[in-house]
Parts: C-alpha cells; sequence; structure tokens
C-alpha cells in the first residue's frame, strides 16, 4: 500500500537559521508579519530580535505575546484579532510548542471557516493555512515540521488534536543557539517529549520505511545528548543534536502518528495543567513496559539505537533493554514521577475514568502495538502515579 510523506517545504537548520527570517518572509512575499510567541521568549528578547531582522528585510512587524502553556482557542482569537488590526500578510511563530501550535492555529482559522472542533482529527481541514514561519526554541516538540497541533478548548478541559498537511509551516529555521537559554528542568521535559516522538513514531501501527529511518536516527541523537544538555545548557554540540533530533522526531511522528503515551498524556495536561513533556515523561517507562510484547523488535531496535549492548540477548531481554534505557534516562535527568509533579491524587481519582475514555477518544492508542482497554489505561495511570 502507498504511503505519504510530508513536511514543510523548507527547513534550515544550523547556528544562525533563524537570522534568515527576514529574507524568507520576503521570498513569501511578506509585508507585515504577526510574531507569535509567549512572555517569557518576548521577556528575554528573541521576539525583538526576530522583529529587527524582519524590519531589515523592509517587513513591518507587530508581536503577540500572550500565548500560554498548552495554547487555547482564546489565544487563537486574540491573535486573529491582532492579525486583522495590523494588517499582516505572514505569520512567525518562535517559542516552544506552545507558540507555534498557536501560531498554526492562527494560520488555519484564517483560511477556514467554523470551529476548530470541527477540524479535531486527521485531515479534516480543507484549505492550507496562511503563510507560516516556524522557529523552535527548544529542543522538543518537533511542532515547527509537523502537521499537528493542539489547541486546548480551556472550557470543556479538552485537548483538541489536528492533523493535516493543511497545518503544515511554510518554512521551519531550526536554530540551536536560541536553545541555550532554555533551564534544565525545562530541556529534561521536552527533550523526553522529543524522545517520546520518535520512540512511539518508530513502534506504531502506522510507521512506514521513511519514518522508521526518522525515528531510529533521531532517538540515537536525543539519547546521545540529552544528558549533557541537561547538565551543561550551553553546551552548544549537546544542543544542535537535540534541536535537530527534535526535528527528526518531530517529521516522524508527523507522519506515522503517536500512540498510548500520548494519548494518555494529552487528558492529564487538559484535566491538570502539567506541561506536555512532563506528562509524557511520567507516563513514558511504563507504558512501554506494557507495550513491549507487541513488538519486541522494534523495541530491541530502539535499544540498539540507544547505544544497548543487547548482543547475545533473547528477543523479548533485547526489548526489555529499551525499557531500561530510558527509565535510567529519565533517572539520570531528575525526571519525577507522576505522583510528584503536584497532582491531587483524589482529584485524580475523580477523573481517571474519564481520562482514560478521553484518551481512547483520541485515536493515538489505536496505533500502539499492543491495545489498551479503558480498564488497563486506568490501571497504567494508578501504575504510574
Amino acid at each position: 500500500m502507498p504511503t505519504t510523506l510530508t513536511l514543510p517545504l523548507t527547513i534550515i537548520t544550523g547556528a544562525g537559521a533563524s537570522e534568515s527570517v527576514g529574507k524568507q518572509a520576503k521570498r513569501l512575499g511578506a509585508t507585515s508579519a504577526l510574531i507569535v510567541t509567549d512572555p517569557g521568549i518576548a521577556k528575554i528578547g528573541y521576539a525583538d530580535k526576530i522583529a529587527r531582522n524582519l524590519n531589515d528585510a523592509g517587513i513591518a512587524s507587530s508581536c503577540f505575546s500572550d500565548v500560554t502553556p498548552d495554547p487555547t482557542l482564546q489565544n487563537v482569537r486574540d491573535g486573529l484579532k491582532q492579525y486583522a488590526d495590523e494588517a499582516c500578510d505572514v505569520i512567525v511563530s518562535i517559542g516552544g510548542g506552545s507558540a507555534i501550535d498557536c501560531g498554526k492555529g492562527i494560520a488555519v482559522k484564517l483560511t477556514n471557516d467554523g470551529d476548530f472542533a470541527d477540524y479535531m482529527g486527521v485531515d479534516k481541514i480543507p484549505n492550507p493555512g496562511a503563510p507560516l514561519i516556524a522557529i523552535p526554541t527548544t529542543g522538543g516538540t518537533g511542532s515547527e515540521v509537523s502537521k499537528v497541533t493542539v489547541i486546548t478548548d480551556d472550557l470543556r478541559s479538552v485537548k483538541m488534536m489536528l492533523s493535516s498537511p493543511c497545518l503544515l509551516a511554510h518554512v521551519a529555521l531550526v536554530d540551536p543557539m536560541l536553545s541555550l537559554t532554555t533551564p534544565p528542568h525545562l530541556t529534561a521535559a521536552v527533550g523526553v517529549d522529543a524522545l517520546t516522538h520518535a520512540i512511539e513514531a518508530y513502534i506504531s501501527k502506522r510507521a512506514q520505511p521513511i519514518t522508521d529511518a526518522l525515528a531510529l536516527k533521531a532517538i540515537e541523537m536525543i539519547s546521545g545528548s540529552l544528558r549533557q544538555a541537561w547538565a551543561d545548557g550551553e553546551n552548544i554540540p549537546a544542543r544542535t543534536d537535540m534541536m535537530i533530533g527534535a526535528s527528526i522526531a518531530g517529521m516522524a511522528f508527523s507522519n506515522s502518528s503517536v500512540a498510548l503515551v500520548h494519548g494518555m498524556s494529552r487528558p492529564i495536561g487538559a484535566y491538570f495543567h502539567i506541561h506536555h513533556g512532563l506528562s509524557n515523561s511520567v507516563l513514558l517507562r511504563d507504558v512501554m513496559e506494557f507495550s513491549v510484547v507487541g513488538a519486541p523488535a522494534r523495541f530491541a531496535d530502539i535499544a540498539s539505537a540507544m547505544g544497548e549492548p543487547i548482543d547475545g540477548l533473547s528477543p523479548m531481554e533485547q526489548a526489555d533493554a529499551a525499557v531500561d534505557a530510558v527509565e535510567r534516562l529519565v533517572t539520570d535527568i531528575q525526571m519525577p514521577r507522576l505522583g510528584e509533579i503536584g497532582i491531587d491524587r483524589e482529584k485524580f481519582e475523580d477523573v481517571i475514568e474519564q481520562m482514560a475514555r478521553d484518551a481512547i477518544a483520541s485515536g493515538s492508542p489505536a496505533n500502539n502495538p499492543r491495545q489498551a482497554t479503558a480498564e488497563e489505561i486506568v490501571a497504567l495511570y494508578r501504575q504510574c502515579f
């Protein structure tokens, strides 16, 4: 059966890549840009730097810096208003996954009528979004190269996942120098998020030969550099591997999809407002242990990509080595357990069955090599806690 791979038309990587934003915006025919970012990125001056670069290319700009973690429908509405008020014709999103996802949401709403809920799921957006340049500042989500966005309906406490080529950025500028200011705890969270993307892309039932190659390379780069990037934020080789590895992982999962970890992670973020990378991290090890029997050869490949010595082991021992390698990694970078991130256990139990239903409804668990019932997902949540 034929498979399809969709990516941004232009991807520029390496130190200084972000400095080409003016040139790229001009190539897209822009005269006025809406810079979409979050308060933290605006505060450290990255948005101002982008504005200056755009100005040097003769492009006016306006900064929308109110994006929240886990961007909401209100963020998108506010960005749309500023885009119209300032007569913009291109969007430049700079920041982590939240800023880039919000930019995607704004871009696609500019060209499509209807409610966001109408577009939940896969390939339900009819028209490509407005011109978008995506510039990541953390080595994590891969949103700059993916055809996926997640927007939170804060009234319903639902994270709406949309997947469509119409969401792809026109240009991705992957500049590791922008990640040097990422603090250790965030480096760890987004790094595990990227690793989860790569692992789930590889074990997904929708994997294909090209995404397999991308996923294994991303696993190798991320697992080989995350400890160093966490320990020394100014380690430029490690930061470079993390940024490019996260983008490669984004290319992989965007085309093969994610699986059970992400399905279970989104409800934690929606109900308890936990950082997406952190909610992936607290689930990854236990969900891998649950899933490994469904695709032991694939998990053995993951162990090998992580540098584990698996020669001479039985097939299941080789597969289990991947679980052990992930457990050591998250321990080394001091990632907490689910019960250690401030979630009230009583509130958790109140919504745990609904979270399991939400996880299944997202569609991602259907890609897992071992299928999980709602009851098994509830048990996994409790095990992770």
